[in-house]
């Protein structure tokens, strides 16, 4: 495992000193751990669990005025999971909007999420997944402001701006596939079952590299966006403690970007191994850096079906002077319906722990 890890951060750190262009392109969340459909289709149904739901709000550049204000929500869950079958199916919805500006542009993008999951070994599985749907564009146009509107001493919407609208609304098919592999092993203990898990993920969106359409004569083609993501959960035996690492490297030429860093979490109790009435609750600090960019303090509370997760961006790249520093706030709730949960489907699907 340490072979692995030490193989995959060189990997991360090659990649990452050869794009050296780090600009944004698709919307980005900080909290990677809580945007799996995002990172990888095949990580659809890829937990250990029978239902999920994420809900994440993040505002960005709040200091500019008209910030980045996104939206999501992830639903997925496992079909046919059960102690009998080595296979089964991962179906899921991931919709987001993000809007920002004085013209208040804005994309609704709305994803259908399927994969397959296979377990290769005991303790060890592999996924592979897909992603499909609309995407729709919008601006009110009329809204910006231009330099035929200033009056010598403030800008004034209702003069003629001289400028010929020839944007539009618009809607394309977006489609992504994906391919994600997982490790874990338990360790026996009479209070709870200590778990080290490993899990690398692959991704790739707008492989069908969808058309924008802002005007009639527009020939711009969507790059594609390729994600490779790798995180971890280590319990520490004999103690309340965990590590919770996470890497996430995205290419959406000509942009790059690379965030990394770790959650500790704390454990108030462990939960029952026989019922599982009783659930684990435990809280957790985060520090990430993302390169070039900003880092994220982030703030995990968990109660086993119910969790809230809080970050905050401190931007350090050249763009500060603007933003004075204030990046971004996020802010992700999650439902969990875990395969340790009840007592009816517990011994039905043996994987692992989130």
């Amino acid at each position: 495992m340490k072979k692995i890890c030490i193989y995959i951060t060189i990997v991360f750190y090659a990649l990452n000193n050869f794009y050296l262009s780090i600009k944004a392109q698709d919307i980005h969340f900080s909290q990677i751990q809580e945007a799996p459909l995002f990172i990888s289709p095949a990580y659809t149904g890829f937990f250990n669990g029978y239902f999920r739901a994420i809900a994440n709000y993040r505002n960005q550049w709040s200091a500019m005025g008209n910030p980045f204000k996104t939206i999501a929500v992830q639903i997925d869950g496992g079909f046919f999971k059960n102690k009998k079958r080595n296979a089964f199916l991962g179906g899921g919805l991931s919709v987001y909007q993000d809007a920002a500006g004085i013209a208040n542009f804005s994309i609704l993008s709305i994803g259908f999420n399927a994969s397959g999951i296979v377990k290769i070994a005991d303790k060890s599985a592999f996924s592979l997944g897909l992603y499909g749907g609309p995407v729709m564009n919008n601006a009110n146009y009329p809204k910006l402001i231009f330099s035929k509107q200033f009056d010598g001493e403030k800008f004034d919407e209702t003069l003629p701006s001289g400028e010929f609208y020839s944007f539009r609304k618009f809607t394309y098919a977006d489609v992504g596939a994906g391919m994600a592999f997982e490790f874990s092993d338990k360790k026996i203990s009479e209070e709870r079952d200590y778990i080290t898990l490993f899990k690398i993920g692959f991704g790739a969106y707008h492989i069908n590299a969808p058309k924008l359409s802002y005007t009639t004569a527009s020939d711009y083609r969507l790059p594609i966006r390729l994600t490779f993501h790798t995180s971890g959960l280590f319990d520490i035996k004999g103690t309340p403690v965990s590590i919770m690492p996470n890497v996430l490297f995205q290419i959406q030429k000509p942009a790059t970007e690379l965030n990394l860093g770790t959650h500790v979490l704390y454990r108030f109790n462990n939960g029952t191994k026989i019922t599982g009435e009783k659930k684990e609750i435990k809280a957790g600090l985060g520090i990430y850096y993302r390169n070039k960019d900003a880092f994220i303090a982030q703030l995990l509370f968990d109660m086993g079906i119910f969790a809230i997760n809080l970050a905050y961006d401190y931007n350090i790249s050249t763009y500060k002077i603007a933003t004075k520093g204030m990046g971004g706030f996020e802010v992700s709730l999650r439902y969990n319906i875990l395969a340790d949960a009840l007592f009816a489907k517990k011994s039905e699907y043996k994987n692992t722990r989130k």
